[in-house]
């Protein structure tokens, strides 16, 4: 029986169970149907990025709360399931083939969605078999090596000859290399998580990660409440995606005038000192020194100089003068 490859271990299941919340909800809010979300707990679907960002929103946890980290009760039990159906594949033979049959397809000049077309598969599955991650079926070896205009005689014939030369264990060495990646704790390379050693950071945390901005300030009274943490994302524009060092704010229109509408996010890039003529998000302590739990305020302002060479900000509605210890350049304001 075929197994299902793990892509996407996660602590879905585990936040929802903590929740009070069933899969049926899960599935009801999240628009997914029951089948799809017990496969993405199980960790063998993926989420694309607008349904994680969702089913956060929906559990109330942060993105970086969904991916496991080495002291979590999950990530041994996926380590181990890893190393079982590592060491069954290379058992029963599994991986030899894909290593050879993904060794004869480069030989070819085909790509993997070439291959999988010619054979009749879907890319996902003629992919899993090149990996050693889905067993072979009988009325597949045919279709398989007449992709490559090859009997299945002369087909395994081939596997055999690259196995003789060496060639399939540098290409499995390869294959456990990747997988050895992912199995050893790491630390999380987002600049704004407070989460620490995400078994999966360098694959799916920073390709998820990339994709969104965190929120840090909405307006609260005259000012705004600022708060260094990603529990709140959204979609980055395509020209942020993947800057570190940016995150959105919701401003107080009308503390500077209305020439920002209303209901739109504000763009700050923590990596760019503004200057004076600039819009910038002035921040009253040291950006770098605050935790994730500290709540201090921020204003948005213009950037302007008095007479005597010092910088502050310059709101109006009404108008007022502001100083503060850090001051980031607005590089984008997109209305929602």
């Amino acid at each position: 029986m075929a197994q299902e490859e793990i892509i996407f271990p996660n602590n879905i299941r585990n936040i929802r169970l903590a929740a009070g919340m069933k899969m049926t909800e899960l599935a009801r809010r999240s628009g997914l149907s029951l089948s799809a979300v017990s496969k993405i707990e199980k960790g063998v679907r993926r989420l694309n990025q607008k349904q994680l960002l969702n089913i956060c929103n929906i559990l109330g946890c942060k993105l970086s709360d969904i991916f496991i980290k080495d002291t979590d009760e999950v990530a041994s039990k996926w380590q181990d399931e890893i190393k079982r159906r590592m060491n069954n594949n290379e058992d029963s033979g599994l991986k030899l083939f894909g290593s050879g049959l993904r060794k004869i397809r480069q030989q070819s000049g085909k790509t993997i969605a070439q291959a999988a077309k010619d054979a009749g598969m879907t890319l996902s599955v003629y992919h899993k078999i090149e990996v050693g991650q889905r067993e072979v079926y009988q009325n597949e070896i045919e279709p398989l090596a007449k992709s490559f205009a090859h009997s299945v005689e002369s087909m395994f014939d081939k596997i055999a000859e690259l196995y003789k030369s060496g060639e399939l264990t540098k290409q499995m060495n390869k294959v456990k290399e990747r997988v050895k990646s992912i199995l050893v704790a790491g630390d999380s390379t987002a600049d704004f998580s407070d989460s620490e050693g995400h078994l999966y950071s360098a694959k799916l945390y920073e390709t998820a990660r990339r994709k969104l901005i965190p929120v840090f300030g909405h307006v609260e009274g005259k000012s705004i409440a600022f708060k260094k943490s990603d529990k709140t994302m959204i979609n980055a524009p395509a020209n942020l995606e993947g800057r570190k060092g940016v995150y959105a704010i919701i401003p107080n229109s009308k503390r500077l005038g209305g020439f920002i509408p209303e209901k739109s996010y504000v763009f700050a890039d923590a990596k760019i000192n503004a200057t004076v003529g600039d819009l910038a998000v002035f921040i009253d302590t040291d950006f770098k020194a605050l935790k994730p739990d500290d709540t201090v305020r921020a204003d948005i302002a213009v950037v302007r100089k008095d007479s005597k060479g010092k910088i502050y900000g310059q709101m109006s509605s009404p108008d007022e003068k502001i100083t503060a210890q850090t001051m980031h350049k607005v590089v984008m304001i997109l209305s929602e």
